[in-house]
């Protein structure tokens, strides 16, 4: 297994901080964003804790053990190990889904107007733009997750089992979003069920395919940083259907299916070389 790897040895201390932390300053964001006249400067700086937690964690275990801040600096810069191939699907894949999806969608007689782009977003964040958080929150996010979070786990499982462990993991830290109050996750409720439960089925394709990104641009973090980024901008710019996203589901589940069978060594086997 590559040396790296193997010092990436914490996932309790982990995943136990990165739980804890932002669900405490979440779940009070959510009680005071049902308040009369809510502070949002302070809901924001609450909702911005919690969401930095899990890379202050990392950063604080990586920050320990010299080789893991050269392990973390080289994937940052190495970025040419990384095939085109991989760097293009990071950047342009979850565009294409949810094209795919709005056109698949017309069959079924939706509106041809998802196409075109609102200019507005489905949720609020407190008092920053929303544009600039649907770049923030991916970046601090996956700071955490792939810079930690994801290697940890790989050091135990195949890869297979590292994205699914991930995905169900990621879809319970979602949870005390949705009691926020204009947050995305508490929109997508007010929605009905079934696009909530769409939410958090989306989540186990996503990880598969991005966690396949990440290792074969050589755990590059900024590969998964794109894909999530790309993933929230295109997914907020068109005036796309939410029953629209249950067909980018099936979509992201068929590709990541064939690519989990399609290169089933890479997945199953233990050791990452």
């Amino acid at each position: 297994m590559n040396n790296s790897i193997k010092k990436y040895k914490h996932p309790i201390i982990f995943y136990a901080l990165a739980t804890i932390i932002p669900w405490f300053f979440w779940f009070w964001a959510g009680y005071l964003s049902h308040q009369e006249n809510p502070n949002m400067l302070f809901l924001t700086i609450l909702g911005l804790l919690g969401l930095m937690a899990p890379m202050a964690v990392a950063f604080y275990l990586i920050a320990k053990d010299s080789s893991l801040k050269k392990d973390l600096w080289q994937r940052i810069i190495n970025i040419r190990k990384a095939k085109p191939l991989y760097l293009f699907l990071s950047a342009f894949l979850m565009l294409a889904s949810i094209l795919l999806a709005q056109a698949v969608s017309l069959l079924f007689g939706y509106s041809p107007e998802q196409f075109s782009i609102t200019g507005h977003y489905t949720f609020t964040s407190g008092i920053l733009p929303v544009s600039f958080l649907l770049i923030m929150a991916p970046a601090l996010e996956e700071l955490g997750w792939h810079s930690y979070g994801t290697d940890v786990l790989r050091n135990k499982f195949n890869l297979f089992w590292t994205s699914i462990i991930f995905a169900f993991y990621w879809g319970l830290w979602h949870i005390p979003l949705s009691g926020i109050e204009g947050y995305y996750q508490s929109n997508l409720v007010e929605t009905g069920w079934i696009h909530g439960a769409n939410f958090l089925l989306s989540i186990f394709p996503f990880v598969i395919i991005m966690n396949w990104l990440y290792y074969k641009a050589h755990r590059n973090i900024l590969v998964p940083i794109v894909f999530h980024i790309t993933a929230g901008y295109f997914n907020e710019i068109f005036a796309t259907h939410p029953d629209t996203k249950i067909i980018q589901t099936v979509l992201l589940l068929l590709l990541a299916v064939f690519i989990v069978t399609k290169e089933r060594n890479f997945f199953f086997k233990k050791e990452y070389e």
